[in-house]
């Protein structure tokens, strides 16, 4: 195999690894969400140790997906979380760090990732784990702004300013200050070389779990219910009849907040993976008025498929549908375009058109959960 064919390989490996991984996240929250952090981390080292990529662009190219995995977690929230305060909360940072990766991506200044940090992922682990055997609703106002607090200064401005400031490679730090190898060297040489460091780290990691077990045996509340990893495994918060009520309700109006705040959020997306496809040279107004368009048009076409009694029993079979309905308006879109001598990307504005497709459909399936849990006053059934 050429070095071509592997650089293609490990990079469409990798690449459709990121993006389909973080779609288990609805489901699964923690341990989806913790794969693709995993993913996130190591994707570089994949790139450095298995290709010969050129890596230049490689802050574009993380912030973009990062943003990707972000809003699957945003929507999870909304169809898994029954504290409404810790849902509003998340929706404060998701947006703050949203914000700060679009001026990143305008300016490239490194600083602004500090300004603006990804408190929101930790934040989301915090609640998840939290649910893993406890009731959120046992959470405090107090409780939850303090964990907000605790993760933005203390794991996340370090994180940041170790990352994008003073752009520091832990595995690399590790290897010439620690190892005092060069950056080259495979892990399996510094291993026989070095066993008793390795040795001593399998100890410390053993006895940090021990006291984690001691903590949560001792000194946490008794669990709630059994632990599961299943979004699904404990209430909602809503019955499915009170759900379906707010479809109905929402079905009869399609300018509101949320139409915004979708226009919004996407339009955000869309620019920041137009810094990273090839040949886009659609201006930022542009983009955002057909961000717009599009997401009108679903909208209404929701908006009729519902008042004529259509209803997908499917994530996957609404997702389709729409897709091919994006994608025959982005066709038409192209051939206008070519009719008025005038450059359309089609490639671009496919892969754009995909994704909001995704999102688009995601935030309409779990966004009638979140309402009918604010019409309940965000009680919860017991289980």
């Amino acid at each position: 195999m050429s070095q071509h064919t592997t650089d293609l390989v490990v990079f469409l490996a990798v690449v459709s690894a990121r993006f389909l991984v973080p779609l288990a996240i609805p489901r699964f929250p923690l341990p989806a969400e913790i794969a693709a952090m995993l993913l996130d981390a190591a994707d570089q080292t994949i790139f450095q140790q298995l290709t010969k990529l050129d890596l230049a662009g490689y802050q574009s190219y993380d912030k973009a997906l990062d943003v990707y995995y972000l809003s699957i977690i945003y929507l999870s929230t909304m169809r898994n979380w029954v504290h409404l305060f810790a849902f509003e909360a998340s929706r404060f940072l998701y947006f703050y760090r949203l914000v700060g990766v679009v001026l990143f991506e305008a300016t490239h200044t490194r600083a602004i990732l500090l300004i603006f940090p990804n408190t929101f992922e930790y934040f989301f682990i915090f609640y998840e784990a939290v649910r893993l055997r406890w009731n959120p609703l046992r959470m405090s106002k107090r409780l939850i702004i303090g964990a907000v607090a605790f993760i933005w200064i203390f794991i996340k401005l370090p994180q940041e300013y170790w990352i994008h400031v003073a752009q520091l490679d832990t595995t690399d730090l590790i290897k010439e200050d620690i190892f005092g190898v060069s950056v080259d060297t495979g892990w399996g040489e510094i291993i026989s070389d070095f066993p008793w460091v390795f040795i001593g780290l399998a100890i410390v990691i053993v006895l940090l779990i021990a006291g984690i077990r001691w903590v949560f045996r001792h000194k946490l509340p008794p669990a709630e219910w059994a632990l599961s990893f299943d979004a699904d495994a404990h209430d909602s918060g809503v019955t499915e009849e009170e759900v379906q009520a707010q479809v109905r309700a929402l079905s009869g109006r399609i300018w509101d907040r949320e139409l915004l705040e979708k226009i919004v959020m996407i339009s955000m997306i869309i620019f920041i993976f137009s810094k990273i496809v090839p040949d886009t040279e659609t201006t930022n107004l542009q983009l955002t008025i057909s961000v717009t368009v599009m997401v009108i048009i679903n909208a209404a076409l929701s908006e009729w498929f519902a008042r004529r009694g259509r209803t997908f029993e499917s994530i996957a079979r609404q997702f389709v549908v729409m897709a091919a309905i994006n994608a025959g308006l982005i066709v038409a879109l192209d051939q206008l375009a070519a009719w008025r001598d005038r450059s359309f990307h089609i490639s671009a504005a496919l892969f754009f058109g995909l994704m909001l497709t995704l999102l688009v459909v995601l935030y309409d399936r779990y966004r009638p959960v979140y309402q009918a849990r604010v019409a309940a006053g965000g009680r919860i059934h017991p289980t």
